[in-house]
């Protein structure tokens, strides 16, 4: 069995959050091959899908969207997972205590959940660094309570990972 762990990301974060899942269940003993959606040819070569993007203005990259809408017709016949890398956990002080509480998923899913039934869609935070935003984003970060740092919950994404390999071991077995 291989799954696709496939990724967008914009500065790394998603794209460790690929590796680890992929880290997992390789160590339950799937195939699992981690790709940038851009490095992705064909799609119905993969038995399962973990399909992952980094979250920008409360959406996917539009690779990763696009990904999903290009393969329709392989995701709705295949078990597949969905995660979203955001800035959740890195939210603080009165104004971002209340944004985490109302963290939306990315404006795509509920329509990814509707035409492909994806097992999962949790939301994870990656790393949160000023470097990557321009001034003006800095401040309204600052106005939410955004704490920098890698945020990351290795543990989370972990039990995740696992859980997806159980899910699978079933199939995994009909192929022996």
């Amino acid at each position: 069995m291989t799954v696709l762990v496939g990724f967008a990301t914009m500065h790394g974060s998603t794209w460790g959050v690929a590796e680890r899942i992929a880290s997992r269940l390789r160590e339950r003993g799937l195939g699992a091959e981690v790709r940038s959606f851009d490095d992705v040819t064909d799609a119905a070569g993969y038995d399962a899908f973990v399909l992952g993007s980094a979250v920008a203005n409360m959406a996917w990259l539009a690779g990763a969207a696009d990904f999903v809408l290009h393969n329709l017709g392989v995701l709705v016949g295949r078990p597949v997972w969905l995660f979203s890398v955001g800035s959740k956990d890195a939210l603080n002080g009165p104004i971002g205590h209340l944004m985490k509480a109302r963290y939306p998923q990315p404006k795509q899913i509920p329509a990814f959940r509707e035409e492909i039934h994806p097992c999962d869609c949790p939301i994870f935070t990656g790393v949160i660094d000023p470097a990557h935003y321009p001034f003006l984003s800095r401040l309204v970060m600052k106005v939410l309570g955004v704490r920098y740092g890698d945020y990351r919950d290795w543990d989370k994404i972990d039990a995740w990972a696992e859980w997806i390999a159980s899910s699978l071991a079933p199939l995994l077995a009909d192929q022996s």
